[in-house]
């Protein structure tokens, strides 16, 4: 696996945790246990060669560490459309405990029925991906939704519908060839959106064109 072929979002696995933490530095809860088993998540950057950019995550949201590793570390790579088909909320052990997976039990079979390329993200993918749960009663739901083409009005529409369709924060990100952006932002404002690309965020106004509108 190649940094070329690998996504924003995909979660990857060390081939030598001890090796990666000996050429890092890397903070105190990032131990060669935790990385051992804990996934890293590729973050949106210029590619550096052969170099992945990624981050590393903990069980609170104040444990996140950015860094760079080399393609000939990575061991498994999990897609959040992977995390999607696997459908593991399905039985997980506390999916009646955590409101988040609720929340993807009820939306799944929505964003099936709208026929698009969809994914899970943040702490609920990483719990599913990995077994450690890093998700509790106030988590939010993150998605993704790749979409090489624009979606279709009714698609968008639908979608959209499924931001306050439970108690759980939904975000959706929409991925183009060009960046990914925010739906509910999308939804607001009918049209133009913050779209982050490897370059940095930039304003756009049609996030499928490749001749992107301005700056933040």
């Amino acid at each position: 696996m190649t940094a070329r072929t690998l996504l924003p979002h995909d979660l990857l696995w060390l081939a030598d945790p001890q090796a990666f933490a000996g050429a890092n530095a890397l903070p105190a809860w990032a131990t060669v246990e935790w990385l051992a088993r804990a996934p890293l998540v590729v973050r949106r950057d210029r590619l550096d060669g052969a170099r992945i950019p990624v981050g590393l995550r903990g069980t609170t949201r104040a444990q996140r560490h950015a860094a760079w590793l080399p393609d000939t570390q990575v061991a498994r790579v999990v897609t959040p459309g992977m995390i999607a088909r696997q459908a593991r909320w399905r039985d997980h052990p506390r999916r009646r405990e955590l409101p988040a997976l609720a929340a993807l039990a009820r939306v799944a079979p929505l964003l099936d029925d709208a026929q698009v390329n969809w994914g899970v993200t943040g702490g609920a993918g990483f719990t599913l991906a990995s077994g450690i749960d890093a998700l509790h009663a106030g988590s939010d739901l993150d998605l993704l939704v790749t979409a090489t083409v624009p979606l279709a009005t009714g698609t968008e529409r639908a979608l959209a519908a499924l931001l306050d369709a439970t108690e759980v924060r939904i975000d959706i990100q929409v991925s183009t060839p060009f960046g990914a952006f925010a739906l509910r932002e999308r939804a607001r404002t009918g049209g133009r959106v913050l779209l982050k690309t490897a370059n940095g965020p930039v304003m756009s106004e049609d996030p499928w064109h490749p001749l992107i509108c301005g700056t933040p």
